[in-house]
């Protein structure tokens, strides 16, 4: 759907981006990550030709983006801006004509996604009687409107109540099974291990890592497992011996334990089970993955700490 090939934009001497590549392929939700300054809005304000990069290519399609494919294109800018003096439903009209719809698609569209959002009973309200919460729903609307190929998120989640956020969280999983292709760029991890097929990881103007989600945490894991058991402890540690380590433990009945076991070397779950089997009963076992929370800290820190070297 979206190719960036080598991708270059500074601002006074300095990087915002160095050398980007990334394809987004289509039907996908693709998580674009990373700290504050790292580059992320930038690379999005390019993408919808907001900015110019100074080099590099981007294609749409597999054509060479132009003007003509914004169209094709919804975005959630992280700034939000809506005109306040406009009514709800005039201005979701008014900004789906701006990208091409009729009158008439229009003004369906607009009641269709006010319907859906459990809004339409705030049409014919100004925009500044919204509250923030409110307001997000209009313009994460206005981004979609369209119905567009490409949807561009530039953190849709913020300012939104737990509610608000499960509810936006369904929404794309229903425009992903209907074919359409997200960029999300968030701070928002659980998102990201909820809907994104891959992630890509910004540090310093530069892509630190990209791929799917689940490989990012697989190559983060430690070799730990949950286990919990009935029997008795001693006999647990016992088998364990000097194959595994015991990080946790908890009582959680009589002769009931829920604990934390770490492989040393190259030892596996099967080693674990064969050492664990007749001398405890066993009722659950599941290895550990981290968090994307944990992967992105846990890159960064590295990247940071080598620059110290």
């Amino acid at each position: 759907m979206l190719e960036i090939s080598n991708l270059n934009k500074s601002f006074k001497r300095k990087f915002a981006l160095d050398a980007v590549s990334l394809k987004i392929p289509k039907g996908e939700i693709y998580g674009l990550l990373g700290p504050n300054g790292a580059g992320k809005t930038t690379l999005i304000r390019i993408v919808n030709q907001i900015i110019s990069a100074d080099s590099g290519k981007i294609l749409f399609d597999g054509q060479l983006m132009s003007s003509e494919h914004l169209r094709s294109i919804g975005y959630l800018p992280e700034e939000r801006g809506l005109y306040k003096n406009m009514y709800v439903l005039e201005h979701l009209v008014f900004l789906a004509k701006l990208r091409g719809l009729s009158s008439s698609d229009a003004l369906k569209n607009s009641k269709f996604w006010l319907d859906k959002l459990a809004i339409s009973e705030w049409s014919n309200k100004k925009i500044e009687a919204l509250s923030k919460g409110m307001a997000q729903k209009v313009q994460f609307i206005a981004s979609l409107v369209h119905n567009p190929a490409l949807l561009i998120l530039d953190e849709p989640l913020s300012g939104f109540d737990p509610v608000n956020v499960e509810l936006i969280l369904k929404e794309l999983k229903e425009l992903k099974a209907n074919g359409k292709t997200i960029l999300l760029s968030t701070h928002n991890m659980r998102s990201v291990e909820e809907i994104c097929d891959r992630a890509t990881l910004i540090h310093d103007a530069k892509i630190l890592v990209e791929d799917t989600v689940w490989n990012l945490r697989e190559k983060s894991k430690k070799g730990t497992y949950t286990i919990r058991f009935k029997g008795n402890m001693i006999a647990f540690v016992n088998a364990l011996w000097t194959d595994f380590e015991l990080l946790e433990q908890t009582e959680i009945g009589e002769q009931r334990f829920l604990t934390l076991v770490k492989m040393r070397g190259e030892r596996s779950m099967n080693d674990l089970l064969n050492a664990l089997m007749g001398e405890i009963s066993i009722e659950a076992i599941e290895e550990c993955f981290p968090s994307m929370q944990e992967v992105f800290i846990e890159l960064i820190q590295g990247k940071e700490s080598s620059y110290e070297k």
